[in-house]
């Protein structure tokens, strides 16, 4: 069996890679940072020689390497869509070509193969896809905006699709895992700091492949955010919006010497 990772090079990538090839499923990682992936892979295949593990350095913010990625990897049994970073900031303020790149990653790339892998699947009637969105995709996120609403899409897509599966009866399962704060480099790279304690990479991670493959439709982990997504579904859009607003902070800049 197969597995294909998206972001596999770091963060809660790295670690379903771990879980998946633990379970004995073959590994195609793919991410821009080549030589993360290397060290995923050498560290895997000294613990795991039995299974085969493909590399494959993209940058999936640009289409045709979306396309690329599905014309050299078939025949896969679970995709795992989770590529994506966030960036912190007053939408006026923001790097406009930064939020573009954003959603050609968080949005474009996750919809492009899902589409092209789902058919396979569909014509199989076997497979599980996994797309990661957020805890973020069930609200409005003043100072991180256009990473909230690519994680609303993904959201969206994701149970329209989820839906359409059912009334077909089809045996393939789409999930959607929506965390909360995970300590993994994305902080870093969206500039932020949140108010609530961050899981591990590796609690997230495991978590989420469990209930993936126990066919699990929505997974949230961690019980405060299982309460914050119920509490998100019976309190009025303006109170979450003030909640949502003051619930991420600018990560401080180190000061120069």
């Amino acid at each position: 069996m197969l597995a294909l990772i998206t972001g596999a090079s770091s963060g809660i990538g790295r670690d379903m890679a771990r879980k998946m090839a633990s379970l004995g499923y073959d590994l195609a990682l793919v991410a821009r940072n080549k030589e993360g992936l290397e060290e995923v892979q050498s560290e895997l295949l000294k613990k795991y020689p039995n299974i085969q593990i493909k590399i494959l350095a993209k940058d999936l913010s640009n289409k045709e390497s979306c396309y690329s990625l599905y014309e050299e990897i078939k025949d896969v049994d679970v995709l795992i869509n989770n590529a994506g970073f966030g960036l912190f900031g007053r939408f006026k303020d923001t790097d406009l070509e930064k939020e573009i790149n954003m959603i050609n990653t968080n949005v474009t790339a996750y919809h492009i193969l899902t589409k092209l892998y789902l058919k396979d699947m569909i014509e199989k009637n076997e497979g599980h896809i996994l797309n990661v969105a957020s805890i973020a995709g069930f609200m409005p996120g003043p100072l991180m905006s256009t990473y909230y609403a690519t994680k609303n899409y993904v959201v969206s897509l994701t149970r329209a699709i989820h839906k359409e599966l059912k009334k077909q009866k089809s045996n393939v399962k789409i999930s959607l895992l929506c965390p909360g704060p995970v300590d993994t480099n994305f902080n870093n790279v969206a500039n932020v700091e949140f108010k609530i304690p961050g899981l591990t990479s590796q609690y997230v991670a495991e978590y989420a492949i469990k209930n993936m493959l126990n066919g699990k439709f929505i997974i949230v982990p961690g019980t405060l955010i299982k309460i914050a997504r119920m509490l998100n579904e019976v309190t009025p859009t303006a109170i979450v919006e003030e909640i949502s607003y003051h619930m991420q902070t600018r990560k401080e800049k180190p000061k120069k010497q």
